[in-house]
C-alpha cells in the first residue's frame, strides 16, 4: 500500500509541474520529493511522469493515476487530521504567511501557544504581500484586503482604520487641522499601492457621518508603511496609516494624532485559511488560538480609530 507522502509528492508535483514547487508546498526538500515519485513508480509498475531539465510532464499512464487519486487526496489528510486532534495531538510543520505589521502583534504568542502545541513546529513568512494559500502551500495567513480564491476563508480579527500622524517636533509651531480639510496645510506622506503602483488617498469620517478628503501636500511617497512611519518620526510630515502600524509611537509618544474623531476605513485585518470540513489539527489550532488571543488582548479595540 503507498504511502501518504509518495501520493502527496506525486499530486504536488503533477499541480505545479516540477519537484522544487511541490517540496516547497509540502515543506520537505526537493530530494524528498523526487524520491517519493520514483518509489511510487516503482511499486507500481508504470511511469508516472516525463522528466526534462525544465519541467514534469505527466505521462498518460500518469494522467489517469492523476485522476483516480487526486479527488481523494483531501479526504485522506483530512481523515489523518480528525485522528489526530481527536488524540490531542496537533502536530507537523506549521507555514504561515503573515504581514510585518501584524507580525510584531502574533510573534509575541508564539511561546505561549508552543507551550500548549510543542509538536508543531513553525515555518513563517514575513511579507507584505497577498500570497497564494493553496498554490503556495501555507496552512494560514494573517493580514488584510486578499482576494478570496474559491476554497479560501476568511475570519475578520481587527478593523484596519486610517488615521494621520506626525511627530510632536513637525507640530511645533503649526496649528493643528480642525478637520481633514486642514490637512492641505501640512506635507504629507503618502502610501504607494504595491498592487496598483498608485497612491492612496483617503476619505476620512467621524462618528456623526460626516466624510472629507484628506489631502494634504504630497511631499514624500513609500511603498512601506514603516518606512511612513519612521519618516513622521523624523519630522518630515504627516502620515496617514493604518492604526497598527502607527500604535506602538502613539502609546510611546513618539507620535501623535490628528483628528482624533476623523479615521477612514480600510476594511479588516483577518487570518485566511483553507475552507475544509475537516481543517489540519495544527492549523485549527493555531486558528482558534490567534483568534482566542486577539480577543483577550482587546486588539479589534487597540485598533480602532474610530473611537478617537
Amino acid at each position: 500500500m503507498e504511502t501518504l507522502a509518495n501520493l502527496e509528492s506525486f499530486v504536488r508535483s503533477a499541480e505545479t509541474g516540477g519537484f522544487s514547487a511541490a517540496a516547497r508546498r509540502l515543506a520537505v526538500t526537493p530530494a524528498a520529493v523526487s524520491r517519493n515519485v520514483a518509489m511510487l513508480e516503482r511499486n507500481l509498475g508504470v511511469r508516472l511522469f516525463h522528466r526534462s531539465t525544465r519541467k514534469l510532464t505527466l505521462t498518460e499512464a500518469g494522467e489517469r493515476f492523476l485522476l483516480a487519486v487526486e479527488a481523494n487526496l483531501e479526504g485522506l489528510q483530512s481523515a489523518i487530521a480528525n485522528v489526530a486532534a481527536d488524540r490531542g495531538e496537533p502536530a507537523g510543520v506549521l507555514k504561515i504567511s503573515t504581514s510585518v505589521t501584524m507580525g510584531n502583534y502574533i510573534l509575541p504568542l508564539l511561546a505561549a501557544f508552543l507551550g500548549r502545541y510543542p509538536q508543531i513546529r513553525p515555518d513563517w513568512e514575513f511579507d507584505n504581500r497577498q500570497v497564494d494559500l493553496v498554490a503556495e502551500g501555507f496552512d494560514a495567513a494573517i493580514g488584510g484586503g486578499f482576494e478570496l480564491a474559491p476554497g479560501i476563508v476568511a475570519r475578520a480579527l481587527a478593523p484596519v482604520h486610517i488615521i494621520a500622524v506626525a511627530s510632536p517636533e513637525y507640530m511645533k509651531g503649526r496649528t493643528p487641522p480642525a478637520d481633514p480639510e486642514g490637512l492641505a496645510a501640512l506635507d504629507g506622506i503618502f502610501m504607494r499601492s504595491s498592487r496598483t503602483g498608485r497612491v492612496r488617498h483617503w476619505t476620512m469620517r467621524n462618528a456623526h457621518g460626516a466624510e472629507l478628503q484628506a489631502m494634504p501636500v504630497e511631499k514624500i511617497v513609500f511603498n512601506d508603511p514603516a518606512a511612513m512611519c519612521r519618516a513622521a518620526l523624523l519630522g518630515l510630515g504627516v502620515s496617514l496609516i493604518a492604526v497598527p502600524d502607527a500604535l506602538p509611537y502613539l502609546e510611546s509618544g513618539a507620535l501623535v494624532r490628528l483628528l482624533p474623531q476623523w479615521y477612514a476605513d480600510a476594511g479588516s485585518v483577518s487570518i485566511y485559511y483553507a475552507s475544509r470540513t475537516l481543517l489540519p489539527a495544527k492549523t485549527r489550532a493555531f486558528v482558534d488560538f490567534v483568534v482566542e488571543s486577539v480577543r483577550r488582548d482587546r486588539l479589534a479595540e487597540r485598533f480602532a480609530g474610530s473611537l478617537g
